[in-house]
């Protein structure tokens, strides 16, 4: 039986891992990165292709004359052409669950930060400033408790339930929006999204990029927040408009926000699209790069992305069909 051939076209983005359970199921070939113009060449003969940052359009499925599977190295899948992959019978397998609890722990890192002014009081006290003072502390800033407020979620799949226990640990009230328009979690109230931003003292975003959440938060929507609430987009970049983002942080139309921005451009010294002159180093801002990704378990391809969530368990492919139980591509993090 001849052995599959698969490439990974931006290996170098998933940092330090093993790439060796991915290796038991063919002759797997690492590239760093690709240009749009390699990855043509690379894949040409390739029958699996593993992505993660790359953008793998119609003309880039086109070069692989052999391509039976397609897989992302991550849970979104809008950097896929997924409509004209099935036109061409090549299925697309996603890595689910394995960021769930390194995202959470994102969105409270952020959520505090906002909250409870750490770089501010981090200056505070290596400026010298407490050490000179007379009172031995400062009361020049509010403190804004968590308990009793309400956080407002949305998108509520398995990122959004965990936040939403996390949230309730520390006495908050959890309400949500869901995405999708089905409201199937019975745990929490679902409000629309103006009343939900009306009524919620920190939104936290944790839902996919697609043409339901596109542009989902704009100027209108920020300006239903409450001047004193922050939002959290752990989401893709696309969902929140970044410069609307920039000028609400300026005029203090909310009181903060902390985001994942959109890639920046490949000019030298270029800034993410969401940072304004003021923003950029406002202390009610936090830009964080695409780093979530946990370093104690192992992510499975998903048998069908992104229909669903179910995590295949086996492979089993030949050269004249791949079935669809398919590659289990397990990451693991060298200790």
């Amino acid at each position: 039986m001849k052995k599959l051939k698969i490439v990974f076209l931006d290996s170098a983005t998933m940092g330090d891992v093993t790439f060796a359970p991915i290796s038991r199921h063919g002759d797997l070939i690492l590239y760093d990165s690709s240009t749009p113009e390699q990855a043509k060449e690379r894949i040409s003969d390739c029958d699996v292709v593993i992505i993660n940052k790359i953008i793998m359009n119609r003309e880039l499925i086109d070069a692989g004359k052999n391509l039976k599977m397609i897989c992302e190295a991550a849970t979104g899948v809008n950097n896929i052409d997924l409509e004209y992959a099935a036109s061409k019978g090549i299925p697309v397998r996603n890595a689910v669950g394995y960021s769930t609890d390194s995202v959470v722990q994102s969105t409270f890192m952020h959520i505090l930060s906002l909250c409870g002014h750490a770089p501010y009081y981090d200056n505070f006290v290596k400026s010298g400033k407490y050490s000179a003072s007379r009172m031995f502390t400062d009361v020049s800033v509010n403190w804004f408790e968590l308990a009793g407020k309400t956080i407002g979620i949305i998108g509520m799949g398995n990122i959004g339930r965990r936040v939403a226990k996390v949230a309730e640990a520390f006495g908050m009230k959890v309400v949500y929006f869901s995405t999708s328009g089905t409201s199937h979690c019975t745990d929490y109230p679902s409000l629309p999204l103006d009343r939900l931003l009306a009524e919620s003292d920190i939104v936290s975003v944790h839902a996919p990029l697609n043409e339901r959440t596109r542009g989902l938060i704009g100027a209108q929507e920020l300006s239903k927040m409450k001047p004193t609430a922050i939002l959290v987009n752990a989401g893709r970049g696309g969902i929140v408009d970044e410069a609307a983002l920039a000028q609400a942080i300026d005029s203090e139309t909310i009181a903060g926000a902390a985001l994942r921005p959109r890639a920046p451009s490949r000019t030298a010294g270029s800034r993410p699209r969401a940072s304004s002159c003021c923003t950029w180093r406002s202390p009610r801002w936090r830009p964080t790069p695409r780093r979530c990704r946990s370093t104690s378990s192992s992510p499975t391809w998903s048998a069908s992305a992104p229909a669903t969530s179910r995590s295949a368990t086996s492979t089993t492919a030949s050269c004249g069909a791949w079935t669809a139980d398919a590659c289990t591509a397990t990451r693991g993090r060298r200790r």
